[in-house]
């Protein structure tokens, strides 16, 4: 009876894998990557913005909906924590009181970096470690070597096949048929 209920107990994973069987490169609805009024955001969209996604990581990362359509990408490869990660970054350097300081850095710490961190991002031992040591007095700069792995991974990684998906691809021709 103990093995019956097991699977039950654990319904985070059954979701989790669950997922896995209905991952997908495909949005016909842009509406759920599209933040604020999604059918008024896609009839904003120039196919001229969406093109220039693919000029730079960086023009990419800055474009409301260019962010939000990498983001959606990245939860089909079950990879958004790298990106939250980077926004939390660049959330935590706007900070300006040093009360919340500490605060912030923790939660971003035991949030991403720490091992077995429930989002943690891949880097490597020597990037952990010095952020670890950077925790015993935050600054504003504590995860920067860590925050530009993870934008290297991505801009290497991610965003060249973000480039080749059919989410880029679709979300293009979309906004070229509307000039048809």
């Amino acid at each position: 009876m103990a093995a019956l209920l097991i699977p039950w107990r654990n319904r985070g994973m059954r979701t989790r894998l669950g997922c896995l069987s209905h991952k997908s490169d495909s949005y016909n609805d842009f509406t759920a990557i599209l933040p604020d009024k999604p059918n008024r955001a896609l009839k904003r969209l120039s196919t001229e913005e969406a093109t220039r996604w693919a000029d730079s990581f960086d023009v990419l990362l800055s474009h409301k909906y260019g962010l939000a359509a990498f983001r959606a990408f990245l939860k089909t490869e079950f990879s958004e924590e790298n990106l939250e990660f980077w926004l939390a970054c660049e959330d935590f350097k706007k900070t300006r009181s040093a009360a919340k300081l500490a605060a912030k850095a923790q939660r971003i710490f035991e949030e991403f970096i720490d091992v077995q961190a429930p989002r943690e991002v891949n880097i490597d031992f020597q990037t952990r470690e010095l952020t670890r040591r950077n925790m015993q007095e935050p600054s504003l700069s504590c995860f920067d070597q860590a925050q530009g792995k993870v934008h290297s991974l991505m801009e290497k990684d991610s965003y060249p096949r973000f480039l080749r998906s059919k989410i880029y691809t679709d979300l293009l021709s979309q906004t070229q048929r509307r000039l048809s």
